[in-house]
């Protein structure tokens, strides 16, 4: 065991999230936490680590962990180059090399200098770091980072790059336990192919937080956060489908004995206190029956709380109708999706004709498609290649509006009536400094559709939203899942006949995911998708359009 974790309670202001959680990490285990948005998962990674210790209960470490995070803001290391700043994230990189630097300019070293000097040198071979720099910029190169790249500042780098530059740090500093949140968002499918295969072969602890079902495929544990506390599912995802169906339909069971009971004490407290107020003898013998009912009563309701149901769609398909009546009654509420605003019957609605765009030169030529209403059809490129530049062209022309790229050949021709809603990875700074209330208001004012304060309150319900508590938070206050469910409501807020969707799945958790997959495999319309998730590509499939 290298970590042992009890957390008795952990909130964030007036936000319980963690309590009674008891969790032990074992050595070269490979962990996925999964979880509703909002549930806590990049909080328990804080605790782990040590960053956040905030809470109630106690983290034993095992004596001299090694532990390896990767970090979400870079400000304070923007002005650093890519190379330094990894090799500088190496665990006892700098002091073995300042030790060594320093003994260079002593003339006359005194024997601690020369024993200290040895023992950095020894350590320093020992880590094969003097090979580093030419390992970083061969891994670094596998995510399309070549060595100019490396070579420059961290502020110069896109967000996605600087994700990878994490990785790497990650994968290079040989760590007992390594930390590592939403490790595949905004990779195209070599580099995750890269980042799996790292996955597999790294020797020590690896805990990410990850809804990437191609990455759940290839761990060993998968712990779900939920309720308040951490359910520990052994094996890989599809283990975890199958135990996870089990124990959803056992909760449902013992949850249904709960409320039985719960409801025959009540009849039974009923009736005593009707015994105890026709009785007229004394001492009255139903006093003390009424007050072992209402103990009974009291007990029950502190151990009572309705869990949280969910279970994936396919092994729902697969049990009795008996279970799935109790299901539907019990699950745990999900976004609810709406796709059926475009118009049914075949409608041609996009022409790609011998397309070549770029800058200096080319992105890709000779790219031509037709869209119809009901067809399905996926960009597929490595990151880089082209495939954002060819979606904003795509909206540009729908709009009307002058190209900010050059046409090499070819030309896109949107015909009459297409409506296209757009789920984009970034939302725009002017959004992001609304609050939701005002954001979903723009939308749909932007779209000229009728909105009002009680419509966008069941705009907001519908995608879980509080709408008393989160409606006057700025988006930029948001998490990365409420913000993609705030894509998706833009998305669809002009009634479209045309999707574009650019990596939809980043920041879902599994039931969103599900559900955004349901609605779309039930939309009329045509839909244009960018994804590297191997199981959401499954499941629309259409034809691919290699860039």
């Amino acid at each position: 065991m290298i970590v042992s974790i009890n957390i008795e309670e952990k909130t964030i202001g007036s936000k319980l999230l963690l309590k009674d959680l008891n969790l032990n990490l074992q050595a070269n285990q490979k962990i996925a936490i999964i979880g509703r948005n909002g549930v806590g998962k990049t909080t328990l990674l804080g605790l782990i680590n040590g960053e956040d210790d905030e809470f109630v209960g106690n983290i034993t470490r095992k004596k001299g962990l090694v532990i390896a995070t990767s970090r979400q803001e870079h400000a304070e290391v923007e002005d650093i180059s890519v190379v330094d700043y990894i090799l500088s994230e190496l665990p006892e990189y700098l002091d073995c090399k300042l030790v060594m630097e320093s003994f260079a300019d002593i003339s006359n070293p005194s024997d601690a200098q020369l024993s200290e000097y040895s023992e950095a040198l020894e350590r320093f071979m020992q880590l094969d770091y003097y090979r580093a720099e030419d390992r970083v910029l061969q891994e670094l190169d596998k995510y399309q980072i070549d060595e100019t790249k490396a070579r420059s500042l961290i502020k110069q780098l896109s967000g996605g790059q600087k994700r990878f530059v994490e990785l790497v740090k990650i994968a290079e500093s040989k760590v007992d336990l390594a930390l590592i949140d939403e490790p595949t968002n905004h990779m195209d499918y070599i580099a995750k192919a890269e980042f799996i295969t790292w996955l597999g072969s790294a020797k020590g602890a690896v805990v990410l937080v990850s809804h990437d079902r191609d990455v759940l495929a290839n761990v060993d544990t998968i712990i779900e956060v939920k309720d308040h506390k951490a359910l520990i599912f052994t094996g890989n995802y599809d283990a975890y489908l199958k135990q996870n169906s089990l124990a959803t339909v056992a909760g449902m069971n013992n949850y249904e004995v709960q409320l039985s009971t719960m409801d025959n004490l009540k009849k039974q407290l009923v009736e005593a206190n009707r015994k105890k107020a026709g009785s007229s003898k004394t001492p009255n013998p139903f006093i003390p029956m009424v007050r072992r009912f209402q103990k009974q009563i009291e007990e029950l309701e502190k151990v009572m709380v309705k869990p949280s149901f969910w279970i994936d769609q396919q092994s729902v398909e697969g049990m009795s109708k008996k279970i799935t009546d109790r299901y539907d009654k019990y699950k745990t509420k999900n976004i609810a999706i709406a796709t059926d605003q475009a118009e049914t019957g075949f409608q041609n609605l996009l022409t790609i004709s011998d397309l070549s765009i770029g800058y200096q030169e080319p992105l890709f030529s000779g790219v031509a498609f037709n869209l119809n209403s009901g067809d399905r059809a996926e960009i597929r490129g490595r990151n880089g290649a082209g495939k954002s530049s060819f979606i904003k062209l795509i909206l540009k022309a729908a709009s009307g509006l002058a190209a900010d790229i050059k046409i090499f050949s070819g030309a896109i021709i949107p015909e009459k009536g297409l409506r296209i809603g757009y789920y984009e990875q970034e939302i725009s700074t002017e959004l992001l400094n609304m609050t939701l209330g005002e954001a979903i208001e723009s939308v749909y004012v932007q779209n000229e559709l009728a909105v009002n304060q009680e419509k966008i309150m069941q705009i907001a319900s519908r995608y879980l939203f509080d709408p008393r508590a989160d409606l006057n938070l700025k988006l930029k206050q948001l998490s990365g899942g409420q913000k993609a469910r705030f894509q998706i409501i833009k998305m669809l807020a002009p009634e479209p006949n045309l999707l574009i969707l650019d990596e939809p799945t980043n920041h879902l958790d599994l039931p969103s995911i599900e559900e955004l997959e349901s609605a779309l495999l039930g939309y009329s319309g045509a839909i244009l998708y960018v994804s590297h998730d191997n199981y959401f590509r499954d499941k629309l499939g259409g034809t691919i359009i290699n860039i």
